[in-house]
């Protein structure tokens, strides 16, 4: 079947080979596998069962977390001329019938559902009377309750094994860490899942944080550096957003504001104007973006410290779907820490819960605080092999300040040792610092050798070491045991000192030239002279979106729109063999573009050498 699959793939999506992962996923779904699919954002989940479900017979049903995700996932695959549709509480009576009634003649490819829906047993008695051929879960991160995404419906899913035991199910994500995926697999109750982890590395994404200064003089500096670009700035708070977006507005900027305030129906429409204009900069709460296809995204901002490294990655993951460059910006202070703590302290969640989100926010400090390589930390968290410096964050690009923290370092893990790997950080501290307390006198720690040995420093200096020593990977908080503080294999080396420790002291970010709008694509430039046509086929297509009421990349990607200005096609044969163009696609909009092209005849004076410039890889989406 997998001749079948690829056939599939040149015909519908217009791609001749499949992403690095895609392949193996599809083999595996179609030999009728249960998979566990982590692949980062923008890298390509979806194929991985829209493929298998227009090969095999029957319909795939889809369980999708937000009805404007699975509105928008059906719109592109109808423009690939698949059969798709999805049930949800917005369609008429009407036409929830007729599209019940096509899935029960075994006349849609897929079918998407919201996790509630699905739970149903009217919906669960329908799926039972026509031949399903595979379940996707997306966004299966949400079925954790220590995620940053928990969704309580996602936990009824494990009713589809024993409901519908020979139909393989995939449960997809991008953001999940160790913990996480085997939480995914038992609560879903795959079987002997095949497990496929791509890596979390998005290189075209440059990470930067900085430390607070004055947040709105900072904030408007970096958009301006980006005046023109689609963006999303979020914010911890409703207010903020409110008073961030108007600053933006006032700078001159196409800002709106997102929410869960705000009505149904202006979300709606912010969301829209977003996906489907361009240099649209969206100011939101983590309420905005789960699912958010738009792939030219070029910055993702956050001026709040977000709550995890998890919530942090899955946010910034929308930037740079399209693999050109793209910035993720952070700023971080104190009052973030404070009022992040506050807000965990204050939850009406289990101790249990606090514990582990306590400990995911010491993480994330960790990481903010890092001397060496960011994205090599943040891949280091994910389990993933990490580069030893990468050449596009704030560290490798402007190193910071730092000191040698290992005398340092060795007294706070001595001290972890010593007080047997059975206590939090603030005791652990306290013991360092020779304090007194309760619970210093309860287990006798004043009579340990590292009792007073770091009364040189304060809590703060003390925790942010910690803090660094559990970013690099040395310490380890463990929330099952009240957040115990306890040594890693590699705190070896630097504890018996055999290793030393640079720690950060500040943060310096350099700032990055402006990269021209036209120009970002590493495998071709638009030449100045053909920047007419460019032009005019953006043009074509924002039209063609709005008459087809689809965002416009959903029309054509941007690298497939370079493609037309290198190779100029002139037929429709010629137009079919370049990447993103699939027959369906080619029956609907081949003329128009094809007169684009040949109103714009290519200048005599361009560089005949830029013709030889290799394609774009021509790789699934």
């Amino acid at each position: 079947m997998l001749d079948a699959a690829r056939q599939t793939l040149r015909d519908v999506y217009g791609y001749t080979a499949f992403r690095r992962g895609q392949e193996a996923v599809i083999e595996a779904v179609l030999a009728g596998r249960d998979c566990l699919v982590l692949m980062p954002t923008g890298g390509g989940k979806s194929l991985c069962y829209q493929i298998p479900a227009m090969v095999l017979p029957g319909t795939g049903i889809v369980v999708s977390p937000l009805i404007a995700l699975m509105q928008d996932q059906v719109a592109a695959l109808r423009e690939t001329g698949a059969a798709a549709a999805f049930l949800n509480s917005t369609l008429p009576w009407f036409e929830q019938t007729e599209i019940a009634n096509a899935f029960a003649r075994g006349t849609l490819d897929l079918l998407y559902l919201a996790p509630e829906r699905l739970l149903q047993e009217d919906t669960l008695a329908m799926l039972e009377r026509s031949p399903v051929n595979l379940f996707a879960i997306d966004e299966a991160h949400c079925v954790s309750q220590w995620g940053h995404d928990f969704r309580q419906d996602y936990l009824g899913l494990d009713v589809l094994a024993e409901r519908f035991p020979r139909v393989p199910r995939l449960a997809l994500t991008a953001t999940a860490d160790a913990r996480t995926r085997a939480e995914i697999v038992s609560r879903l109750k795959l079987a002997k899942p095949a497990r496929f982890v791509s890596g979390f590395d998005r290189p075209n994404i440059r990470y930067s944080v900085r430390l607070k200064a004055n947040a709105n003089t900072q904030l408007v500096a970096f958009v301006d550096d980006h005046r023109g670009e689609a963006g999303i700035v979020y914010c911890l708070s409703r207010k903020k957003v409110e008073a961030t977006a108007e600053l933006l507005r006032a700078q001159g900027h196409d800002a709106l504001a997102y929410h869960a305030g705000l009505p149904n129906a202006m979300r709606g429409q912010h969301q829209a104007r977003f996906l489907r204009e361009d240099g649209v900069v969206i100011v939101a709460t983590i309420a905005f973006g789960m699912g958010i296809d738009k792939p030219d995204v070029r910055f993702v901002v956050h001026v709040d410290l977000p709550k995890s490294i998890e919530a942090y990655y899955q946010e910034t993951g929308r930037a740079g779907r399209d693999g050109e460059v793209a910035e993720a910006w952070m700023l971080y202070g104190l009052q973030d820490v404070v009022r992040l703590r506050q807000m965990v302290d204050g939850s009406e969640a289990d101790e249990g819960h606090k514990r582990v989100e306590r400990a995911k926010l010491d993480a994330l400090l960790g990481w903010c605080e890092v001397t060496t390589c960011r994205r090599a930390a943040l891949l280091r968290y994910f389990g993933d092999e990490p580069p030893s410096e990468c050449g596009n964050c704030d560290v490798c690009l402007a190193p910071p300040k730092t000191w040698d923290g290992t005398v340092a370092a060795q007294k706070l893990m001595s001290c972890i040792v010593r007080t047997g790997q059975r206590f939090g950080a603030g005791h652990v501290i306290d013991v360092l610092r020779g304090k007194d307390t309760a619970k210093v006198q309860q287990h006798r720690h004043a009579r340990l050798s590292t009792f007073g040995i770091g009364g040189d420093m304060g809590d703060n200096q003390w925790r942010s070491v910690l803090r660094q020593l559990v970013g690099l990977g040395y310490v380890r908080s463990d929330p099952g045991r009240f957040n115990a503080l306890t040594l890693t294999p590699s705190a070896r080396p630097l504890l018996r000192g055999e290793a030393t420790l640079t720690l950060r002291e500040e943060t310096k970010i350099a700032k990055r030239a402006r990269t021209p709008a036209n120009t970002r694509d590493a495998d071709f430039m638009i030449p100045s002279g053909d920047e007419a046509l460019w032009d005019a086929l953006r043009a074509t297509r924002i039209s063609l979106a709005q008459e087809a009421g689809v965002p416009p990349y959903v029309v054509f990607h941007d690298a497939t729109l370079k493609e037309f200005v290198r190779v100029r096609p002139n037929t429709t044969d010629a137009m079919l063999d370049i990447h993103g163009v699939g027959q369906a696609k080619l029956d609907r909009y081949a003329q128009a573009f094809l007169a684009v092209i040949a109103a714009h005849p290519r200048p005599a004076s361009e560089d005949q050498s830029e013709l030889l410039l290799p394609a774009r890889t021509a790789s699934a989406p």
